[in-house]
């Protein structure tokens, strides 16, 4: 499959870039989009193991409070 090359033309023209900065609106918008899937991810991972993360919290409390007494 031969990439359109005509296609983003009108598009980077309608913008008033050059290729250039064309080409750098498109990575940024593309980087944008692969933090936001990465923070969703997190959320997920987070929300899926908070039992975990939860148990550890309990036990660095109970490990103060033992050396408090």
């Amino acid at each position: 499959m031969v990439p359109n090359q005509e296609g983003p033309a009108p598009a980077r023209a309608d913008l008033g870039l050059s290729v250039g900065d064309y080409l750098a609106r498109l990575v940024r918008d593309d980087a944008s989009g692969l933090r936001a899937r990465a923070v969703d991810a997190a959320a997920r991972f987070l929300a899926e193991h908070q039992d975990v993360f939860d148990d550890a919290e309990r036990a660095q409390e109970t490990a103060r409070g033992a050396r408090a007494a």
